[in-house]
């Protein structure tokens, strides 16, 4: 029973990591750039969620909180997504990678440093949205309804990303993008606003991340977004950077195996305070012996 209990802690963990990994591997399919900002969109998530659920209750709107709370976070981390993009990455766009890889981290010491003045470097109490019941009370097994209301979230956007991928014009448009940019615009699709939008969709699951981690881990601070967003990008390049179900499984594996080390006892003595370098041992190891990740795919680069 304590084995299937962290198996259910580390998909709950995994499952956030799994988001924000997509946004990291959406934007390197179809612009090579890693967006080191991407980890601080998420912090702007949790941030708005924590605004407006906290408006809501002390006004007493006649709102539904949790759905309110997540699309407000959805809209601001979108629409964050397109103005980094357009301002930041789109006029350095045909300059050396290493131009755009720099503006990047200048973009997320913006975000962080920006988010301290903005909302004070104290950390924030996240409201309870939903409740902390248990789904299971006779058991001992512990499955809150926060739990499930993560994994249910986390399916249901992981389903309408993929459709869109796999099913819509929009999506077609994405992967033709990701093959070949100048053919792509030769045969009419707008690359810039693919970008743009490719830029907001990955924003948008930074953001519902942001909620998630408001309501199972409710202490939120400017500086959140760093470790999350170096964990979910080691979970990309495990899965294959620009591979998008290779990013889930790799945001899941991470989340698994920090669950499982958190729980180890060697000797009397806990081995949770290394559960942080799980992300980057694996990073390392992946790079060492598969760098393509675990469904990327080799590829050859004139230089």
């Amino acid at each position: 029973m304590e084995f299937l209990q962290q198996i259910l802690n580390g998909l709950s963990i995994g499952s956030i990591y799994a988001l924000i990994a997509l946004g990291y591997t959406m934007v390197y399919g179809v612009l090579r750039l890693i967006n080191f900002a991407h980890g601080d969109v998420y912090m702007i998530g949790a941030m708005t969620g924590f605004y407006t659920a906290t408006a809501i209750m002390k006004y007493q709107l006649p709102l539904p909180v949790f759905l309110t709370t997540l699309l407000a976070a959805l809209v601001v981390c979108g629409l964050l997504g397109a103005l980094i993009e357009r301002v930041a990455y789109r006029p350095l766009r045909n300059h050396p990678k290493i131009t755009l890889l720099i503006t990047a981290i200048g973009v997320s010491l913006f975000l962080e440093y920006g988010g301290q003045a903005l909302f004070g470097p104290d950390p924030k109490n996240f409201p309870q949205i939903v409740p902390d019941r248990d789904m299971i009370p006779a058991s001992s097994l512990s499955l809150t309804l926060i739990d499930t209301t993560i994994f249910a979230l986390t399916l249901v956007l992981l389903g309408i990303l993929f459709w869109i991928v796999h099913h819509t014009s929009l999506g077609r448009a994405m992967r033709a993008v990701s093959e070949n940019p100048r053919n792509a615009a030769l045969m009419g699709v707008n690359v810039n606003r693919i970008i743009s939008l490719t830029f907001v969709m990955g924003s948008v699951l930074a953001g519902a991340a942001g909620v998630m981690v408001g309501i199972s881990r409710p202490k939120i601070e400017p500086l959140m977004g760093i470790l999350p967003g170096i964990k979910a990008f080691a979970a990309a390049v495990l899965g294959g950077i620009g591979n998008l179900p290779g990013a889930v499984v790799g945001g899941l594996i991470i989340g698994l195996l920090e669950t499982f080390i958190s729980a180890v006892n060697i000797g009397g003595k806990s081995l949770s305070s290394y559960r942080d370098a799980v992300a980057f041992a694996i990073l390392i190891l992946i790079l060492l012996v598969k760098p393509t990740g675990l469904f990327g795919k080799s590829t050859i680069e004139k230089v």
